[in-house]
Protein backbone atom coordinates (compact mmCIF):
# COMPACT_ATOMS: atom_id res chain seq x y z
CA UNK A 1 0.00 0.00 0.00
CA UNK A 2 1.00 3.58 -0.66
CA UNK A 3 0.19 7.17 -0.40
CA UNK A 4 -1.42 8.79 -3.49
CA UNK A 5 -0.71 12.61 -4.53
CA UNK A 6 -4.58 13.04 -4.96
CA UNK A 7 -5.08 16.52 -3.99
CA UNK A 8 -8.17 16.66 -6.69
CA UNK A 9 -10.32 14.33 -5.09
CA UNK A 10 -13.45 15.06 -4.91
CA UNK A 11 -14.09 16.02 -1.12
CA UNK A 12 -17.36 14.92 1.26
CA UNK A 13 -19.57 17.79 3.26
CA UNK A 14 -19.89 16.87 6.61
CA UNK A 15 -23.86 15.71 5.54
CA UNK A 16 -22.73 13.57 2.92
CA UNK A 17 -20.42 11.93 5.47
CA UNK A 18 -22.88 10.48 7.68
CA UNK A 19 -24.32 8.42 4.81
CA UNK A 20 -23.10 5.95 2.27
CA UNK A 21 -20.43 6.83 -0.27
CA UNK A 22 -23.47 6.90 -3.23
CA UNK A 23 -26.13 8.90 -1.30
CA UNK A 24 -28.18 6.07 -0.75
CA UNK A 25 -30.93 5.75 2.35
CA UNK A 26 -30.57 2.89 5.20
CA UNK A 27 -28.05 0.10 5.43
CA UNK A 28 -26.54 -1.88 2.89
CA UNK A 29 -25.15 -3.78 5.48
CA UNK A 30 -25.80 -4.86 9.18
CA UNK A 31 -25.27 -8.09 10.31
CA UNK A 32 -25.09 -8.90 13.95
CA UNK A 33 -23.34 -11.81 15.88
CA UNK A 34 -23.56 -11.46 19.65
CA UNK A 35 -21.63 -8.36 20.69
CA UNK A 36 -20.32 -8.35 17.04
CA UNK A 37 -22.05 -6.51 14.12
CA UNK A 38 -20.51 -5.43 10.65
CA UNK A 39 -21.77 -2.37 8.63
CA UNK A 40 -20.59 0.62 7.05
CA UNK A 41 -19.56 4.03 8.29
CA UNK A 42 -22.40 6.04 8.73
CA UNK A 43 -20.57 9.18 10.76
CA UNK A 44 -17.26 10.87 10.38
CA UNK A 45 -16.78 10.00 13.75
CA UNK A 46 -16.85 6.23 12.61
CA UNK A 47 -14.29 7.04 9.84
CA UNK A 48 -11.74 8.55 12.14
CA UNK A 49 -11.78 5.66 14.45
CA UNK A 50 -11.30 3.46 11.60
CA UNK A 51 -8.36 5.68 10.49
CA UNK A 52 -7.08 5.47 14.31
CA UNK A 53 -7.30 2.09 14.11
CA UNK A 54 -5.53 1.80 10.70
CA UNK A 55 -2.67 3.67 12.34
CA UNK A 56 -2.45 1.54 15.56
CA UNK A 57 -2.13 -1.50 13.67
CA UNK A 58 -0.03 -0.39 10.20
CA UNK A 59 2.30 2.41 11.97
CA UNK A 60 2.45 1.24 15.97
CA UNK A 61 2.61 -2.71 15.39
CA UNK A 62 3.88 -3.63 11.63
CA UNK A 63 6.28 -0.85 11.44
CA UNK A 64 5.40 0.85 9.36
CA UNK A 65 6.44 4.63 8.42
CA UNK A 66 4.45 7.35 8.35
CA UNK A 67 4.01 9.90 6.04
CA UNK A 68 4.29 13.78 7.12
CA UNK A 69 1.16 14.92 9.46
CA UNK A 70 0.25 11.47 10.05
CA UNK A 71 2.17 10.98 13.91
CA UNK A 72 1.00 13.69 15.40
CA UNK A 73 -2.61 12.66 15.07
CA UNK A 74 -2.38 9.32 14.79
CA UNK A 75 -4.38 8.30 11.43
CA UNK A 76 -3.83 6.62 8.96
CA UNK A 77 -5.68 8.89 5.75
CA UNK A 78 -5.46 9.54 2.46
CA UNK A 79 -8.14 11.35 -0.12
CA UNK A 80 -9.19 8.05 -0.68
CA UNK A 81 -11.35 7.90 2.72
CA UNK A 82 -13.61 10.57 1.39
CA UNK A 83 -15.28 8.66 -1.50
CA UNK A 84 -15.16 5.15 -0.16
CA UNK A 85 -17.28 3.20 2.45
CA UNK A 86 -15.86 2.01 5.23
CA UNK A 87 -16.59 -1.54 6.23
CA UNK A 88 -16.15 -1.47 10.08
CA UNK A 89 -16.61 -4.86 12.12
CA UNK A 90 -17.99 -4.03 15.93
CA UNK A 91 -17.55 -5.46 19.45
CA UNK A 92 -20.40 -3.88 21.13
CA UNK A 93 -19.53 -5.20 24.50
CA UNK A 94 -15.51 -2.93 24.81
CA UNK A 95 -18.08 0.59 24.62
CA UNK A 96 -19.61 3.06 22.61
CA UNK A 97 -18.22 4.74 19.93
CA UNK A 98 -14.53 4.29 18.72
CA UNK A 99 -13.83 2.08 21.18
CA UNK A 100 -16.40 -0.56 19.91
CA UNK A 101 -14.60 -0.65 15.85
CA UNK A 102 -12.02 -3.35 15.93
CA UNK A 103 -11.60 -3.78 12.05
CA UNK A 104 -12.33 -2.30 9.19
CA UNK A 105 -12.07 -2.24 5.30
CA UNK A 106 -12.12 0.28 2.40
CA UNK A 107 -14.34 -0.50 -0.58
CA UNK A 108 -14.18 1.80 -3.55
CA UNK A 109 -16.41 1.16 -6.59
CA UNK A 110 -15.97 2.80 -10.36
CA UNK A 111 -17.89 5.82 -9.36
CA UNK A 112 -15.80 6.41 -6.55
CA UNK A 113 -12.68 6.07 -8.34
CA UNK A 114 -13.70 8.67 -11.03
CA UNK A 115 -14.21 10.91 -8.25
CA UNK A 116 -10.25 10.57 -7.66
CA UNK A 117 -9.02 9.89 -10.96
CA UNK A 118 -8.09 6.22 -10.63
CA UNK A 119 -8.38 3.09 -7.97
CA UNK A 120 -5.59 3.40 -5.12
CA UNK A 121 -4.32 -0.22 -6.85
CA UNK A 122 -3.26 1.67 -9.95
CA UNK A 123 0.00 3.46 -8.59
CA UNK A 124 1.23 0.06 -8.36
CA UNK A 125 -0.36 -1.89 -11.22
CA UNK A 126 -1.68 -1.07 -14.60
CA UNK A 127 -5.17 -2.33 -13.87
CA UNK A 128 -6.91 -1.55 -17.52
CA UNK A 129 -8.16 -5.17 -18.09
CA UNK A 130 -9.80 -4.97 -15.01
CA UNK A 131 -11.57 -1.88 -15.47
CA UNK A 132 -12.35 -2.33 -19.06
CA UNK A 133 -14.73 -5.51 -17.54
CA UNK A 134 -17.97 -5.15 -17.85
CA UNK A 135 -20.09 -5.27 -14.86
CA UNK A 136 -19.33 -3.43 -11.52
CA UNK A 137 -15.79 -3.69 -10.27
CA UNK A 138 -14.87 -2.99 -6.31
CA UNK A 139 -11.15 -2.28 -5.04
CA UNK A 140 -10.37 -3.74 -1.69
CA UNK A 141 -8.21 -2.59 0.39
CA UNK A 142 -6.61 -0.92 4.07
CA UNK A 143 -7.51 -3.92 5.85
CA UNK A 144 -6.87 -3.81 8.93
CA UNK A 145 -8.39 -6.16 12.46
CA UNK A 146 -7.38 -5.98 15.63
CA UNK A 147 -4.68 -8.74 17.14
CA UNK A 148 -7.23 -10.06 19.45
CA UNK A 149 -10.52 -10.27 16.85
CA UNK A 150 -8.37 -12.01 14.43
CA UNK A 151 -10.67 -15.71 14.68
CA UNK A 152 -13.10 -17.08 12.51
CA UNK A 153 -15.91 -15.43 14.31
CA UNK A 154 -15.09 -11.82 13.29
CA UNK A 155 -13.46 -12.81 10.00
CA UNK A 156 -16.51 -14.69 9.20
CA UNK A 157 -18.37 -11.50 9.96
CA UNK A 158 -16.42 -9.42 7.90
CA UNK A 159 -16.39 -11.70 5.23
CA UNK A 160 -19.98 -11.96 5.12
CA UNK A 161 -19.88 -7.92 4.89
CA UNK A 162 -17.98 -8.17 2.07
CA UNK A 163 -20.78 -10.82 0.86
CA UNK A 164 -23.49 -8.65 1.70
CA UNK A 165 -22.01 -5.40 -0.05
CA UNK A 166 -21.30 -7.46 -3.29
CA UNK A 167 -24.80 -8.78 -3.18
CA UNK A 168 -26.03 -5.81 -2.95
CA UNK A 169 -24.28 -3.49 -5.50
CA UNK A 170 -24.15 -6.54 -8.23
CA UNK A 171 -20.56 -6.52 -8.17
CA UNK A 172 -18.74 -8.59 -10.85
CA UNK A 173 -15.06 -8.24 -9.68
CA UNK A 174 -13.28 -7.91 -6.73
CA UNK A 175 -9.95 -7.01 -6.84
CA UNK A 176 -7.61 -4.77 -4.09
CA UNK A 177 -3.37 -5.15 -3.13
CA UNK A 178 -2.72 -7.40 -0.44
CA UNK A 179 0.61 -7.60 1.29
CA UNK A 180 3.46 -10.02 2.69
CA UNK A 181 5.63 -8.72 5.60
CA UNK A 182 9.33 -7.74 4.62
CA UNK A 183 10.50 -6.08 1.29
CA UNK A 184 13.05 -8.69 0.59
CA UNK A 185 11.67 -10.57 -2.98
CA UNK A 186 14.58 -13.43 -2.10
CA UNK A 187 13.16 -14.21 1.28
CA UNK A 188 9.78 -14.26 0.12
CA UNK A 189 10.83 -16.64 -2.95
CA UNK A 190 8.29 -19.86 -1.72
CA UNK A 191 5.34 -17.31 -1.79
CA UNK A 192 5.94 -15.37 -4.75
CA UNK A 193 6.50 -18.44 -6.75
CA UNK A 194 4.01 -20.88 -5.19
CA UNK A 195 1.09 -17.70 -6.27
CA UNK A 196 3.21 -17.05 -9.36
CA UNK A 197 2.98 -21.23 -10.77
CA UNK A 198 -0.76 -21.90 -8.90
CA UNK A 199 -2.44 -18.74 -8.65
CA UNK A 200 -1.96 -16.44 -11.95
CA UNK A 201 -4.57 -15.16 -13.28
CA UNK A 202 -5.88 -15.79 -16.83
CA UNK A 203 -4.29 -13.13 -19.70
CA UNK A 204 -8.45 -11.21 -19.61
CA UNK A 205 -8.40 -10.13 -16.37
CA UNK A 206 -4.17 -10.04 -15.47
CA UNK A 207 -2.82 -6.54 -13.69
CA UNK A 208 0.73 -6.43 -14.47
CA UNK A 209 3.34 -4.72 -11.96
CA UNK A 210 3.90 -1.07 -13.13
CA UNK A 211 7.32 -0.98 -15.67
CA UNK A 212 9.23 0.59 -12.73
CA UNK A 213 8.15 -0.88 -9.65
CA UNK A 214 8.37 -4.89 -10.76
CA UNK A 215 9.40 -8.00 -9.22
CA UNK A 216 9.38 -11.25 -10.73
CA UNK A 217 7.43 -13.49 -8.67
CA UNK A 218 8.92 -16.69 -10.75
CA UNK A 219 11.82 -17.21 -8.76
CA UNK A 220 11.54 -21.18 -8.05
CA UNK A 221 10.88 -23.74 -9.74
CA UNK A 222 7.11 -25.02 -9.53
CA UNK A 223 8.88 -28.50 -8.47
CA UNK A 224 11.17 -26.48 -5.63
CA UNK A 225 8.03 -25.16 -4.00
CA UNK A 226 5.06 -27.75 -1.50
CA UNK A 227 1.95 -26.18 -2.68
CA UNK A 228 0.45 -27.13 0.54
CA UNK A 229 2.98 -26.08 2.91
CA UNK A 230 3.26 -22.98 1.48
CA UNK A 231 -0.44 -22.08 1.24
CA UNK A 232 -0.86 -23.15 4.76
CA UNK A 233 1.94 -20.16 5.74
CA UNK A 234 0.22 -17.59 3.28
CA UNK A 235 -1.27 -14.17 5.14
CA UNK A 236 -4.85 -14.94 6.25
CA UNK A 237 -6.24 -12.42 3.53
CA UNK A 238 -4.23 -13.60 0.64
CA UNK A 239 -5.49 -17.23 1.77
CA UNK A 240 -9.00 -15.24 1.93
CA UNK A 241 -8.94 -14.41 -1.27
CA UNK A 242 -7.51 -17.84 -2.86
CA UNK A 243 -10.31 -19.75 -1.27
CA UNK A 244 -12.90 -17.70 -3.31
CA UNK A 245 -10.97 -18.32 -6.65
CA UNK A 246 -8.65 -15.57 -6.39
CA UNK A 247 -5.99 -15.12 -8.55
CA UNK A 248 -2.75 -13.24 -8.89
CA UNK A 249 -1.24 -10.77 -11.13
CA UNK A 250 1.81 -10.72 -12.82
CA UNK A 251 4.44 -9.18 -10.39
CA UNK A 252 4.82 -8.44 -7.35
CA UNK A 253 5.57 -4.88 -6.05
CA UNK A 254 8.29 -3.23 -2.58
CA UNK A 255 5.80 -1.14 -0.59
CA UNK A 256 8.66 0.45 1.70
CA UNK A 257 6.97 2.70 3.67
CA UNK A 258 4.42 -0.30 5.23
CA UNK A 259 7.44 -2.57 4.43
CA UNK A 260 5.95 -5.43 2.51
CA UNK A 261 5.89 -6.76 -0.56
CA UNK A 262 2.55 -6.55 -2.64
CA UNK A 263 0.35 -8.61 -5.11
CA UNK A 264 -2.50 -8.00 -6.64
CA UNK A 265 -5.63 -10.34 -6.17
CA UNK A 266 -7.80 -10.48 -8.23
CA UNK A 267 -11.48 -12.78 -7.31
CA UNK A 268 -14.62 -12.80 -9.80
CA UNK A 269 -17.83 -12.90 -7.34
CA UNK A 270 -19.45 -16.13 -8.71
CA UNK A 271 -18.44 -17.92 -6.06
CA UNK A 272 -19.03 -15.32 -3.61
CA UNK A 273 -22.48 -14.83 -5.31
CA UNK A 274 -23.73 -18.94 -4.67
CA UNK A 275 -22.59 -19.15 -1.55
CA UNK A 276 -24.41 -15.89 -0.09
CA UNK A 277 -26.77 -15.27 -2.62
CA UNK A 278 -29.84 -17.10 -1.78
CA UNK A 279 -28.96 -15.82 1.85
CA UNK A 280 -29.41 -12.60 1.06
CA UNK A 281 -31.79 -12.71 -1.63
CA UNK A 282 -34.30 -13.90 1.02
CA UNK A 283 -33.33 -11.37 3.97
CA UNK A 284 -33.25 -8.57 1.25
CA UNK A 285 -36.88 -9.69 0.13
CA UNK A 286 -38.07 -9.94 3.91
CA UNK A 287 -36.82 -6.35 4.81
CA UNK A 288 -38.03 -4.83 1.06
CA UNK A 289 -41.18 -5.68 2.43
CA UNK A 290 -41.08 -4.46 6.05
CA UNK A 291 -39.75 -1.32 4.35
CA UNK A 292 -36.86 -1.85 6.18
CA UNK A 293 -33.09 -2.80 5.00
CA UNK A 294 -31.51 -3.39 8.21
CA UNK A 295 -30.62 -7.00 8.50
Amino acid sequence: MIAGHLAHCETLSPERMTGLADGTVGRVVDIVSGPLQVRLAESAADIDAAQALRYRIFYETMGARPLPGMAPVRRDSDPFDEICDHLLVLDHSRGDGAKAIVGTYRLIRRDAARRCGRFYSAAEYDISRLISYRGEILELGRSCVDPSYRTRPAMSLLWSGIAAYVFHYDIALMFGCASLPGIDPEALAVPLSYLYHHHLAPPRLRPRALQQRYVDMNRLPAEGVDPLRTLAALPPLIKGYLRLGGFVGDGAVIDEQFNTIDVCVVVKTDLVAEKYSRHYERRSKDNWAKGNWAT
